[in-house]
């Protein structure tokens, strides 16, 4: 498997790609913006695009799947709970001062649980509610990886100040679905820098 990021928009979203090096196929999870470079990405490792993956709906992870879904035609993917903020992203965009593009409808729901696979790539779903009410993070058991979304940072946590967010439900999602896993998983959240579980354990703040 490989594994590249690019930071789009002018909010810093960590897009997160995953590759099958057998197969050739990329899963382009949380597409923010800059779409140019996501697929240029994608070009310089010879991968076709598989499955775009939201993490949770808000418009800084959501900007570009209107574009990559009409560049590569991959199935776009989302919980449930959060399908509704998909076409709402050029209205909340426009309240931050930027532009954005409404997105297209999902292909297909994501549930807490699911097992994802594409050659090499078997990804779990884990459903982590308290950012959004539909946000999962994304994980990688045979790699030891993490992508956290807007759920788990390092040392910090998702807002909970905006409609749908609840602190006491993220704090119980981080606690009892994420805080499960091996000391040594590595974490990609949806903005700034990697972190690990146990790391987070010890001396987040925010879940003392």
């Amino acid at each position: 498997m490989t594994f590249d990021t690019v930071v789009t928009g002018a909010l810093g979203v960590n897009c997160c790609i995953l590759g099958c090096e057998e197969t050739g196929q990329a899963v382009v999870v949380d597409p923010g913006d800059e779409v140019e470079r996501i697929l240029a990405q994608v070009a310089q490792r010879g991968y076709r695009v598989a499955a775009i993956i939201n993490t949770h709906g808000h418009f800084d992870h959501v900007g570009g799947n209107a574009a990559l879904k009409k560049a590569t035609e991959a199935p776009l993917m989302i919980h449930q709970a959060d399908a509704a903020m998909l076409g709402r992203v050029s209205q909340v965009a426009a309240m931050y001062g930027l532009p954005g593009e409404n997105s297209p409808e999902p292909d297909q729901f994501l549930e807490h649980g699911a097992e994802l696979g594409w050659g090499s790539l078997k990804i779990r779903v884990i459903h982590t509610p308290g950012h959004t009410p539909g946000c999962c993070c994304l994980y990688l058991s045979d790699q030891q990886l993490l992508l956290s979304g807007d759920t788990l940072f390092a040392d910090g946590v998702g807002r909970t100040d905006l409609p749908g967010g609840s602190h006491p439900q993220l704090v119980q999602s981080i606690t009892e679905r994420l805080f499960c896993l091996p000391d040594e998983v590595r974490v990609w959240p949806g903005h700034g820098p990697a972190t690990t579980i146990g790391h987070e354990k010890r001396h987040n703040p925010y879940l003392d």
